[in-house]
């Protein structure tokens, strides 16, 4: 019987050790699962559904923004060429004028030099004569 009482004691003291030892990775388990949480909660599909929404109106904002900065580039587009063409117009003009102003400034030489022979050929004008009825010029009237 001492070695049935034996048996039955080590058999006992293994599953009491087993016990005590699940017990142990228990509470350390729990201990460690308290002490370090999950730092992000796991995401739900409402909040990804959220977030999707919400980068779909951004992205439809940009898109909108987009629109109207290439609207507004064509415009530019459409100045520039306006402002080149009245440019290469004006530079157009501006050479007609220059040519202008030249052949006019070559007429105006050519006036001056016939009115100097003109001045040159004719005579002074006379003195002009003494205004008739007079007298001596002492304003006097009848004594």
């Amino acid at each position: 019987m001492k070695l049935l009482a034996r048996r039955a004691l080590v058999t006992a003291g293994v599953v009491v050790s087993l016990v005590f030892g699940l017990v142990a990775i228990q509470a350390a388990a729990a201990w460690t699962a308290a002490a370090a949480p999950l730092a992000p909660p796991p995401v739900t599909v409402e909040s990804l559904q959220g977030q999707l929404q919400g980068e779909r109106d951004r992205s439809a904002a940009l898109q909108a923004q987009l629109d109207g900065l290439t609207q507004q580039a064509a415009q530019l587009t459409a100045a520039l060429e306006a402002a080149s063409t009245r440019a290469g117009s004006d530079l157009k003009t501006a050479d007609s004028l220059r040519a202008q102003l030249k052949t006019a400034q070559a007429q105006l030489a050519a006036l001056r030099k016939q009115l100097a022979a003109a001045a040159r050929a004719t005579p002074p004008p006379a003195a002009p004569a003494p205004a008739p009825g007079g007298g001596g010029g002492e304003g006097g009237g009848d004594d």
